[in-house]
């Protein structure tokens, strides 16, 4: 374990306890569960570590970790590939990043200043292994370390609106049954039929 990154705050030492750890990267109040270990850079409820997520990653030795799950946090990060580097860093082979980020066409989106970036199918095509999808995108010397297991877009409103959230759920299900339909829907109907988020998985191959 090497030193704690400044702002990095571990009230109960979770980060250094024995086995296999599994991480909630920005959870703020709603964490996974209880056998994850929350960071977030704001304290709140179901944050268990208080600190910038790139620097608790790299306050850990290499293959210490099982799994790192984020919902709606990556949008927020500057340096994308750097925290890609500290995950492939500090996952066991074998081990699993998944999670759910915003995609380009939620009209939600472009609303938060404090949003980054958007993602699309082939967005993660960039920073691993993709057996799945038919379109090839360069990886730019990368030494690809994640393999893309799943890829699944997700069509919804937000929770205020469960009317206008059932009917794009039924719509969901038929866009996005299979590669083709889905590669389809992203270049031609993506601004007419907008999507919510994009939930992925990725495994660490080596």
């Amino acid at each position: 374990m090497t030193g704690a990154a400044p702002g990095y705050r571990d009230g109960r030492d979770l980060l250094r306890r024995e086995g296999p750890l599994k991480l909630d990267l920005g959870c703020g109040a709603t964490k996974r569960d209880a056998s994850y270990v929350g960071v977030d850079v704001l304290d709140a409820p179901g944050v268990d570590v208080v600190g910038d997520a790139i620097d608790v990653l790299r306050a850990l030795p290499e293959e210490r970790v099982e799994e790192i799950y984020s919902s709606h946090f990556l949008e927020h990060v500057e340096d994308l590939p750097s925290l890609v580097r500290e995950v492939e860093r500090v996952l066991v082979v074998g081990g699993r990043f998944a999670g759910a980020v915003p995609h380009f066409s939620n009209p939600y989106y472009h609303s938060d200043p404090t949003h980054r970036r958007p993602f699309g199918l082939y967005t993660w095509s960039y920073l691993a292994e993709d057996p799945l999808l038919r379109r090839r995108v360069p990886t730019y010397g990368r030494d690809l370390r994640l393999r893309v297991e799943r890829l699944e877009l997700c069509f919804r409103s937000a929770t205020e609106f469960p009317v206008r959230s059932r009917s794009k759920q039924a719509l969901g299900r038929l866009l996005g049954r299979g590669r083709a339909i889905q590669e389809f829907y992203e270049e031609n109907l993506s601004w007419l039929i907008p999507c919510y988020e994009v939930r992925f998985e990725l495994r660490k191959v080596r």
